[in-house]
C-alpha cells in the first residue's frame, strides 16, 4: 500500500503533539510506503492527468525526536495521484487561493480515480466557521455579516459576544466584545476592514472556562473522548496555540448527541476526518482541513486514534478496487 501525505513541511512538525506525525508513524508501523508533498507540488500534465512531485520518506531515529531529524526524504518523483492507494490532505489553514486551487486539482484527480481524504469538494464546501450553519439545531446564536452595524446590533441583543474572521486558525483574530466596551469600534474596523470583510459573531458561552472541546469523527464513527482545551487565566480562547491546556475526557451525553447528529452527513460528504469544536452544549466549528488532538487523547486516555484513522483509510481505499 502507498499513501501520499500532502501537508506542511515535515521539518516544521512538533512531533510531540502533531496529529499528522502519528498518522504517518502508524502507517509506517504497518509497512505502508509513505510519500510527502506540499500542496503546490500538485499539477496537471498536458493531457489532463493530475500528478504530484512526491518524495518517498522513512522514519529514522527515536520516536518523538524533537530535533526534526526524525525522517529521511528521498528524491522527488512525478506520480499520478491515481497511483497512490490514499491521498491524505493535511495542509493547515488559511484557506487561501493556493489552497483552493489544490482542492480543485484534487477533485479532478478523484474523477480520474484517486482516493482523496478529505475530498477536495468537502474541503471547499466546509469552511470551518460557516459549516456550523448547516446544523442550526446544535449552534448558539450566530450571525455572519460584512457590516459592523449588524455586529453592534447583535451585541445589543446578546450583551457579550465573540467575533472572529472566517479564515483563521489557532485562535487568531478572535475577540470578545461586551456592551460599552470602548474598543468595540476599533476592533470591528480592524477585523472587518471598514465593512469589506465578512466575519462571524456568536453569543459568548461562559462554559469556555471548562474547555473548548475538540471531538473527532472518523469515517462516521465518533471517538469516545474529547480534548477539552481550557483557556489560561485571563484568556478567552482555549486554543492550544493560544496557551490553552489540553485535557482529554469522555464525551458528555450532549457531546455525543452533536457528534452522532453530524456524523452521517460528514461521511456522506466525503469527510473521513472532522474535528468538531463544542463549547458547553453548542457546536462552534467543524474543522476538516487538518483536525488535531490525536496525541493528547492517545497519551491521556490510551485510546489509539491514529490506529482508528489508518484503519478507516485502509477500509475506504479498498472500496471499488
Amino acid at each position: 500500500m502507498k499513501i501520499l501525505f500532502i501537508s506542511n513541511p515535515m521539518e516544521s512538525f512538533k512531533t510531540y503533539k502533531d496529529s499528522t506525525y502519528v498518522m504517518m508513524r502508524e502507517a509506517a508501523n504497518r509497512g505502508i510506503e509513505l510519500y510527502h508533498a506540499l500542496n503546490h507540488d500538485i499539477f496537471v500534465q498536458h493531457y489532463g492527468l493530475v500528478v504530484v512531485k512526491a518524495a518517498p520518506f522513512r522514519f529514522i531515529g527515536a520516536k518523538h525526536d524533537h530535533d526534526h531529524a526524525w525522517f529521511e526524504l528521498q528524491s522527488q518523483q512525478i506520480e499520478p495521484l491515481t497511483k497512490f492507494d490514499a491521498v491524505i490532505m493535511r495542509t493547515d489553514p488559511p484557506f487561501d487561493l493556493q489552497y483552493l486551487y489544490s482542492t480543485q486539482l484534487l477533485s479532478l484527480a478523484e474523477r480520474q480515480g484517486a482516493k482523496v481524504f478529505n475530498s477536495g469538494q468537502a474541503m471547499r464546501d466546509f469552511n470551518e466557521k460557516l459549516a456550523i450553519l448547516n446544523f442550526p439545531k446544535y449552534t448558539a446564536p450566530t450571525t455572519v455579516t460584512t457590516y459592523a452595524n449588524d455586529v453592534r446590533e447583535f451585541l445589543k441583543v446578546h450583551k457579550d459576544i465573540i467575533v472572529k474572521p472566517l479564515d483563521g486558525m489557532g485562535g487568531m483574530g478572535i475577540f470578545r466584545l461586551r456592551e460599552n466596551d470602548a474598543n468595540t469600534n476599533s476592533i470591528l474596523e480592524m477585523l472587518m476592514r471598514n465593512d469589506t470583510r465578512t466575519i462571524m459573531a456568536q453569543e459568548y458561552l461562559p462554559e469556555i472556562v471548562l474547555g473548548d472541546k475538540r471531538i473527532l469523527v472518523i469515517n462516521g464513527d465518533v471517538v469516545p473522548y474529547a480534548l477539552a482545551r481550557i483557556p489560561k487565566e485571563g484568556e478567552t480562547r482555549g486554543n492550544l496555540a493560544a496557551g490553552g491546556r489540553g485535557v482529554a475526557q469522555k464525551l458528555s451525553k450532549r457531546d455525543r448527541e452533536i457528534a452522532e447528529g453530524l456524523a452521517p452527513e460528514l461521511k456522506q460528504r466525503g469527510i473521513l476526518l472532522a474535528g468538531l469544536d463544542v463549547i458547553g452544549d453548542y457546536l462552534t466549528e467543524v474543522n476538516v482541513t487538518s483536525p488535531t488532538g490525536f496525541q493528547e487523547i492517545m497519551a491521556q486516555q490510551y485510546f489509539d486514534v491514529a490506529q482508528m484513522f489508518i484503519d478507516a483509510v485502509e477500509k475506504e481505499s479498498q472500496k471499488n478496487n
